[in-house]
């Protein structure tokens, strides 16, 4: 018998020991990732389940995972105690202008980083990562002196406006990381065309941008939607309040704290938030990952 005949069955069987170990490795890795998020999600299961109960049931020892009966109008009796439409609203104003003033502010300032050539734009740069570092609170105090000069206090001025001045320096970083992926070669053709700068961004740049559009919108929005900080520094009048300062009035209402609303209405505030990920996650995840593909 030739030595290519015996060869064969034994290259053979290695393949097949190695596409078995491939099945084991990756059966074990769902496994596991399974597990972890089945652990991550239980307090969002118990959330929506003591959402759906009777309050007497919630801290039943053991727990009742499934609740029987199931009291749907917990949800609009957390609605009725509370004047949710206005909350609502001002919620939607705020979310809506403040990720309208991220995305267009800090796009703008990006582009001149990623794009022009002036002097001193690297440390410029270092100076704007380095305002991550500093936390929003402490500047919390100098903020509310400004705006209470201003006459902006318990008002929505001060949750939406300062957007509009690039406000944000990790949504800079990663509209500017996306930009330098976007060849040169296309601005230096438009400019041959006659095309400005503002051009060249608002035609050019913005179209080809739309999964760093995408990330920063879903993170702006979760952002300014579960903001509980500065609402509570500005605002100090029920029509002016937006749902986080609603959740804590429910919380903290006369009749003491009723955990199947509080549960039912923090379902309520955080359904955006996961309808929004859902539709749009690839889009998201597109966003987060070409931002390091070029330094």
């Amino acid at each position: 018998m030739s030595q290519t005949a015996v060869a064969a069955p034994a290259r053979t069987q290695r393949q097949w020991n190695l596409r078995i170990w491939r099945y084991v490795g990756r059966t074990l890795t769902y496994a596991v990732i399974l597990a972890v998020g089945a652990f991550v999600s239980v307090p969002f299961v118990w959330m929506i389940s003591a959402s759906l109960k009777d309050e007497s049931q919630i801290f039943a020892s053991p727990p009742i995972w499934i609740p029987v009966p199931v009291y749907w109008n917990n949800y609009p009796e957390a609605v009725r105690l509370l004047p949710f439409h206005i909350f609502l609203r001002n919620t939607v104003v705020v979310t809506g202008a403040a990720m309208l003033g991220d995305i267009l502010s800090c796009s703008l300032v990006a582009y001149g980083f990623a794009r022009l050539r002036f002097p001193g734009r690297g440390p410029l740069f270092t100076c704007v990562l380095a305002t991550i570092l500093l936390p929003v609170y402490a500047v919390a105090i100098p903020r509310f002196i400004l705006f209470r000069q201003l006459g902006w206090t318990n008002t929505l001025l001060p949750l939406t406006i300062p957007a509009f001045f690039g406000s944000s320096a990790f949504f800079i970083f990663l509209f500017r990381q996306f930009f330098l992926t976007i060849p040169f070669e296309l601005e230096d053709a438009a400019r041959i065309d006659g095309a400005n700068t503002f051009t060249c961004y608002s035609r050019i740049i913005l179209p080809m941008s739309k999964p760093v559009l995408g990330a920063v919108a879903i993170f702006s929005f979760v952002f300014h939607w579960n903001d509980f900080f500065f609402p509570l520094i500005y605002l100090n009048s029920q029509e002016n309040y937006t749902l986080a300062i609603g959740l804590n009035m429910l919380r903290v209402s006369q009749g003491g704290m009723r955990w199947n609303y509080l549960m039912a209405m923090s379902v309520l505030v955080m359904l955006p938030c996961l309808l929004l990920f859902f539709f749009f996650q690839r889009i998201f995840i597109q966003g987060v990952v070409f931002t390091g593909v070029k330094g």
